[in-house]
């Protein structure tokens, strides 16, 4: 999401993340002044980042990829802010910056003062961050962009369903996706143990939930799926170690290792995953956590690609409609970053 951390101390040790972001909405009915057009704004993200990777998986599940385009980040970068390495004379080819903090300069009309995030979405044509409301972004790709979503597109937030999704988005939120960084950057051992306990407790009473159900809320994929996901793909290969999640590896707790296989083997999932980008950036940009630098080797990723066995619970993962097509050429993660090439 943020530079390092995006988050800060409170008195008890407690890691407090910042979630003052810029709220702006893009719409059917321009309402916030951003009417939902093609080819007017540009998703930057970052592989790395598991709060931008929900909004690489909906933009990929819906098929928007036609009319959205999308700029990644290099996975490591300094305080400043993300920056655009990756691509050639170091600039977004798009919207010709080097640093992301170019464009929300941009919306400040001067120096942005708070945190530089990913994802964020940017009026292509005045080079201005539209928004960093991450959680809204991809609620707004599934309700607001219907216009433009594939033939097949799943529902991934439908209206039956939202008060159980938006329950469960909120246990996994403040106990497992920010848990993992609340362990990870805790200032004391109390507070440190507060957030492990409160992180196990919640994978414990999340593989109680999925024992007997293939998905979190309903018989298909939702908003919810993609949250979990993102924060499971991360787990044994930075969580587990730098930030100290140490009770089991995922591939330990077997409801949960089946289930984020199987998402992960789910077109739209795995082939969003960069494990190399995953473990620069958090090895090495995190000096305070990993002084050194140095990124391990492993874990074996092979284990991503057997047999998981979910499908015997039954459910359809999208629904009535259909897996998106691969990912385009110049979106499709190298091969040697990915289990799913071998």
């Amino acid at each position: 999401m943020g530079l390092s951390s995006s988050g800060s101390y409170v008195s008890s040790g407690e890691f407090n993340r910042d979630q003052t972001y810029i709220t702006t909405r893009i719409t059917a009915d321009a309402r916030d002044g951003y009417p939902v057009q093609p080819d007017r704004y540009r998703l930057v993200v970052s592989r790395a980042c598991p709060w931008a990777n929900r909004s690489i998986i909906v933009r990929r599940l819906l098929g928007l990829e036609d009319v959205l385009s999308m700029a990644v980040a290099s996975p490591v970068h300094g305080e400043e802010s993300w920056n655009f390495d990756l691509d050639p004379a170091r600039r977004d080819p798009v919207l010709g910056i080097h640093l992301l903090r170019e464009a929300y300069d941009n919306r400040a009309g001067g120096e942005y003062d708070r945190g530089v995030t990913v994802p964020a979405l940017v009026d292509i044509e005045t080079g201005e961050v539209v928004t960093n409301d991450y959680a809204q972004i991809t609620l707004d790709l599934s309700t607001e962009w219907t216009a433009y979503h594939r033939e097949g597109a799943p529902q991934l937030y439908p209206e039956q369903l939202r008060e159980e999704i938006d329950e469960v988005n909120e246990h996994v939120f403040a106990d497992v996706n920010n848990g993992v960084y609340r362990a990870g950057f805790a200032g004391d051992q109390k507070a440190y143990e507060t957030a492990y306990d409160r992180l196990f407790k919640r994978l414990d009473w999340l593989s109680e939930r999925l024992e007997s159900r293939r998905y979190l809320v309903g018989g298909t994929i939702t908003e919810a799926d993609v949250r979990l996901f993102t924060t499971l793909a991360r787990f044994d290969a930075v969580y587990h170690g730098h930030f100290k999640c140490n009770r089991s590896k995922l591939s330990e707790m077997p409801v949960l290792w089946a289930y984020a296989r199987d998402l992960f083997q789910t077109p739209g999932f795995g082939d969003t995953i960069d494990f190399d980008h995953i473990k620069r950036h958090y090895y090495e940009v995190h000096k305070d956590i990993n002084p050194t630098g140095v990124v391990p080797a492993g874990p074996d990723l092979s284990g991503w690609t057997t047999p998981h066995g979910r499908d015997q619970l039954g459910g359809r993962p999208f629904g009535d409609g259909t897996p998106p097509p691969p990912p385009p050429a110049d979106e499709t993660v190298p091969s040697e970053h990915t289990p799913l090439a071998a």
